[in-house]
């Protein structure tokens, strides 16, 4: 059976990827694992933004997909961005193998408030189903309530549920259940 691999990227809490393997199973329907190793994203930093480039970080991740693999979803603590954009919640490969997620801007910290554990961990969730439904091919859903809502702050993520509306979820379940199906 293929799975959903989490890479941690960097320094990222081991608990965090613990506590989303279980919401990623019960969205997508498919075993996860949290990979043993990590990757070092110093390789897409850039100096001039003091960020760390999404896409680079995405390309460098299909060199962990193994023959398991269904998809990766990697989770990280660095602040991304991709050209266009100030910065980025997280970036997916369209249709394809690989989403990355950065928990960066997702706390409560990075906007000078206290602390909220839970709040972090649910805009955590949000984001990487909604970066795995990319994966599958899902585009924004104008249902504001669905995970896969376009998010450009934090208020938006809030508003949304972490789970994947009817329409959506239609679309998803059927190509979570047919690649992810042992081979015979």
């Amino acid at each position: 059976m293929k799975l959903l691999h989490i890479l941690p990227i960097g320094n990222i809490d081991d608990g965090l990827l613990k506590d989303l393997r279980p919401a990623i199973e019960e969205t997508f329907r498919v075993p996860c694992k949290v990979l043993p190793l990590r990757l070092d994203p110093e390789f897409a930093f850039h100096g001039e933004r003091q960020q760390y480039h999404s896409s680079e970080i995405l390309q460098r991740m299909q060199t962990f997909l193994t023959t398991d693999t269904w998809r990766m979803l990697g989770i990280s603590a660095v602040d991304l961005y991709i050209p266009i954009l100030t910065f980025v919640f997280g970036e997916a490969q369209m249709g394809g193998p690989c989403a990355v997620v950065s928990a960066h801007r997702l706390r409560q910290e990075f906007y000078g408030l206290a602390p909220d554990r839970e709040l972090f961990r649910q805009r955590l969730i949000k984001e990487a189903v909604h970066e795995v439904g990319h994966t599958l091919n899902l585009t924004h859903c104008e249902d504001y309530r669905c995970v896969m809502a376009s998010s450009h702050a934090v208020e938006w993520i809030d508003l949304k549920e972490s789970a994947l509306c009817a329409a959506c979820r239609a679309v998803a379940i059927p190509l979570t259940q047919v690649q992810s199906a042992p081979m015979i």
